[in-house]
């Protein structure tokens, strides 16, 4: 048999490249049994095989290659039986967040599907909402879009390190005071969907119920367009709007960059609006 292999012929037989293994010398995980003082190849030997074969075993089960280099100083049955034992909840955690990351997509293809349904259709219409959860920040005054951005970006940013289940679609609620006062873009909170979840303060359970929707497209600047619609649709429909507005972004920034494309669902809580005995509202 061989006794030594260039470094060539090692990654050729192992399929590795020959940058790896020139790493794996420099960090001390991989060492040649011979260097050519003379022209610095490296040379392994046939022992070393097996060495190489459990520093891939070993990352490809998930391990570091500072874990790897530490346990192999010295190991043997009982430490190597403990190392792997304690690599199992490591696994449990990554499954659980590839579990939730492949919700998040789900959610997403959904929205996104939703927002190429709805085409150019605007027509406000009547719903019932089912229950949802969202993780909401205060957005700062003046209440512009500039503190409404930074309000999202807090809302990502806590939720990623709290590791709460959100979903990748942001959206606002803006005071029905300030709508009916033509300030549609004043937004008092900014929130990110999520699934179920609670024992945070920041998360927020939105009830089923009666709503009305409608679906605003294009920049956010005209979204006072869409209110108006909505408000007069409200009107006409004998309804009485009993709560802020929620706005759900379809479309935006993360999955186009075109503004023309972003759709927004803006809906508002209802009730039917109690008439007296002449049909006046009372």
């Amino acid at each position: 048999m061989k006794e030594l292999f260039s470094i060539g012929e090692l990654a050729r037989y192992q399929n590795i490249s020959k940058q790896t293994l020139i790493y794996y010398d420099k960090i001390g995980l991989f060492c040649p049994d011979y260097v050519n003082p003379d022209t610095g190849y490296r040379f392994y030997s046939a022992r070393q095989l097996d060495l190489l074969d459990t520093i891939r075993i070993m990352k490809g089960l998930g391990f570091s290659l500072d874990e790897i280099r530490l346990h192999m100083e010295d190991y043997n049955l009982e430490n190597s039986c403990r190392l792997l034992e304690g690599q199992l909840p490591v696994i449990e955690a990554q499954l659980r967040e590839l579990s939730q990351i492949r919700q998040r997509i789900l959610h997403k293809c959904t929205v996104l599907r939703q927002a190429l349904d709805v085409g150019q259709d605007d027509r406000p219409v009547t719903e019932t909402a089912k229950i949802q959860y969202i993780f909401c920040k205060n957005v700062k005054y003046p209440w512009t879009l500039t503190e409404t951005s930074i309000a999202t970006k807090e809302c990502f940013t806590e939720a990623f390190e709290k590791k709460l289940p959100i979903f990748f679609q942001s959206g606002v609620i803006v005071p029905l005071e300030r709508i009916q006062s033509g300030r549609y873009t004043e937004a008092s909170v900014a929130f990110l969907s999520m699934e179920e979840g609670e024992g945070d303060p920041g998360i927020r359970c939105l009830p089923p119920g009666l709503c009305v929707s409608v679906h605003h497209r294009g920049d956010y600047r005209s979204v006072g367009h869409s209110y108006e619609k909505l408000l007069t649709y409200c009107r006409e429909q004998g309804l009485t709007i009993i709560s802020d507005a929620y706005e759900f972004c379809l479309n935006d920034y993360i999955t186009s960059k075109d503004e023309g494309e972003y759709i927004t669902k803006i809906l508002f809580y209802v009730e039917e609006t109690r008439c007296n005995k002449r049909g006046n509202p009372l």
